[in-house]
């Protein structure tokens, strides 16, 4: 792997980082407005992921033009691996969730490798 591909595929997950970002801003705000329920915080959170993922993916694809599904499976992955790696770091742990895990991490590289596909 070259370092422009890799500093391509950095550049792209600073873009989903970013969007994300933005995304959670925008539902703080939401629920702030209109009080919403949790399981549509929830909703909203993968959502966001997925929407993130896509989009990466799909950047990922039309800059890198060689194996489009891959490079968006590989962003997908790194993309789930820092949330992951954050997320023990905030919360000191795991957890009992194994279920929200794995459904987080499919959705996560399957939207970015869809995305890349569609690229």
């Amino acid at each position: 792997m070259g370092k422009n591909r890799i500093k391509t595929a950095a550049k792209v997950l600073f873009a989903m980082y970013v969007l994300t970002g933005m995304a959670l801003v925008i539902l703080a705000a939401l629920l702030y407005k209109f009080d919403l329920s949790e399981q549509v915080v929830n909703l909203s959170i993968l959502a966001i992921y997925i929407l993130t993922g896509f989009f990466g993916g799909f950047l990922a694809g039309k800059l890198q033009k060689v194996r489009k599904f891959l490079w968006g499976a590989l962003l997908g992955a790194v993309y789930f691996l820092i949330l992951f790696i954050v997320s023990l770091l905030l919360n000191h742990g795991f957890g009992n969730d194994a279920v929200h895990f794995m459904t987080t991490m499919v959705l996560c590289v399957a939207s970015a490798t869809v995305g890349g596909m569609v690229a």
